[in-house]
């Protein structure tokens, strides 16, 4: 059975390609794509319009001039703006149609459920390519609805728990009382480690990024945010249980007004990170987060531990971006080309190599890619991830690749980026005291509804 889960709010990796909208142009198969008139099986040739690769890095280059090789009869116009939703909607609406957009997969099930952009099952099957075999099953089901693919995915970043060992062993405690598995243990380990100053937080015992990765706590302690279908299921009696836990943790440390301002003090991207400066013990981050750090790697200490389950299980989240080819795209063939030669392993390879060549350059520490795809993922861990000189490090690595198998998705859904912001909104007025738990989901499934009545009418 899918497990669906509400997407992380990502803060933007380096390695992140994103992907916005420029006119299109294109005279290859698929003239005014409509999902039932591509001929996704046209020689891709023509002109190519694709809005996005927002300030591409050594990865994103590398994927870019490893498709631009195979598609030799095919012209690639690239638009580096930024990804809007209005904007996106508005030149549809007026024509101005490019052939490949890349958005966050939590944007695919709004738009396919409004007629927006094109299902691809036939262009993978053109392509040769089966889904379930390529990417992470979660990260399919991420933009799977009503049975057909509707994007083609990129990037699978799973979260971990950041240990900080100069705040933990202090504090008389070991990685293992970090297990959100029990709250109690993991709420003395809390409240151990936790210091202040004239009232004020000046050690955190955890960050647990309490509106960022609402979603994590949520279903990680047995909660359910859609159902099947991807119809909101907020109000879930289920949904409590996570919501709960992180208003303990937050009261453990002076409440989360008081956390909220301490963690948004952090010189989180700096010098003078929250590691270094010895400020949290325990954080929540995503597997890129490790490479901000890696430059500071002598003058902090951490190990990683798996977020877990109320099952004991390790348990982490699909999200990341994708590429969707818009209803009305002229070359709908040279996009579906395009797209999947992007996302092949022989492309994520080409920018294994170059993220190498780079960390050779720069002597940093490479930690690796988490590209959506298991055998891409692998190979590159095999190729060109090296023991750094540091073990604890190493070890922090290691912990991501041995969670990103457990991942769980969201799924889908025409209200996909409500539910994930109205879970925010009822977390927040919870930890602020403002709602009671039932309360604050009641209202969040009430707005949730709305946004998915309308998205699905006349469905």
């Amino acid at each position: 059975m899918r497990k669906r889960m509400a997407g992380l709010v990502a803060i933007g990796a380096a390695s992140a390609l994103m992907l916005a909208g420029c006119a299109g142009g294109g005279n290859g198969g698929g003239n005014g794509a409509s999902g039932d008139n591509v001929d996704f099986s046209a020689e891709p040739t023509g002109d190519l319009t694709a809005w996005g690769f927002e300030n591409a890095d050594d990865v994103g280059q590398a994927r870019l001039d490893y498709a631009e090789e195979q598609l030799s009869d095919v012209k690639i116009e690239l638009d580096a703006t930024a990804f809007d939703t209005q904007k996106f909607t508005t030149r549809l609406a007026s024509g101005d149609v490019p052939d490949v957009v890349q958005m966050d997969r939590r944007f695919v099930g709004q738009f396919a459920s409004q007629g927006l952009i094109v299902p691809l099952d036939d262009c993978f099957s053109a392509q040769d390519v089966d889904p379930t075999e390529l990417w992470y099953e979660n990260v399919v089901d991420d933009v799977t609805l009503d049975g057909s693919v509707w994007a083609v995915p990129q990037f699978y970043q799973p979260p971990a728990i950041l240990v900080n060992l100069n705040v933990l062993e202090p504090a008389g405690l070991t990685v293992e009382d970090i297990d959100t598995s029990d709250p109690d243990k993991l709420l003395s380990a809390v409240e151990k480690m936790y210091q202040e100053s004239g009232g004020v937080p000046s050690v955190l015992g955890m960050d647990p990024v309490s509106t960022g990765v609402a979603e994590l706590w949520v279903l990680g302690n047995g909660g359910q945010l859609t159902d099947d279908e991807g119809k909101p299921t907020l109000d879930d009696p289920g949904n409590a249980a996570g919501i709960d836990l992180l208003k303990q943790i937050n009261d453990a440390q002076g409440g989360f007004a008081k956390v909220k301002s301490f963690t948004d003090s952090f010189d989180t991207f700096g010098e003078n990170n929250q590691f270094v400066a010895n400020q949290v013990g325990s954080q929540i981050n995503q597997q890129w987060y490790p490479n901000v750090l890696s430059p500071y790697v002598d003058e902090i200490n951490i190990q990683a531990v798996p977020f877990k389950n109320s099952d004991g299980e390790p348990f982490a989240v699909a999200s990341g971006s994708s590429f969707v080819i818009p209803v009305g795209a002229k070359n709908a063939a040279a996009a579906c080309a395009w797209m999947v030669a992007l996302t092949s392993d022989e492309a994520w390879m080409a920018a294994g190599e170059a993220r190498a060549a780079t960390r050779e350059e720069d002597g940093g520490i490479n930690t690796g890619l988490f590209t959506g795809s298991p055998a891409a993922d692998q190979e590159i861990r095999d190729q060109y991830v090296k023991p750094s000189g540091n073990a604890n490090f190493d070890q922090v690595i290691s912990t991501y690749y041995d969670v990103v198998g457990y991942g769980t998705s969201f799924g889908a859904s025409p209200a996909g980026l409500t539910i994930q912001s109205e879970l925010n909104n009822a977390v927040g007025a919870v930890l602020l005291g403002e709602k009671t738990t039932e309360e604050a989901l009641a209202d969040a499934q009430d707005a949730a509804m709305r946004a998915y009545e309308s998205a699905t009418a006349g469905g």
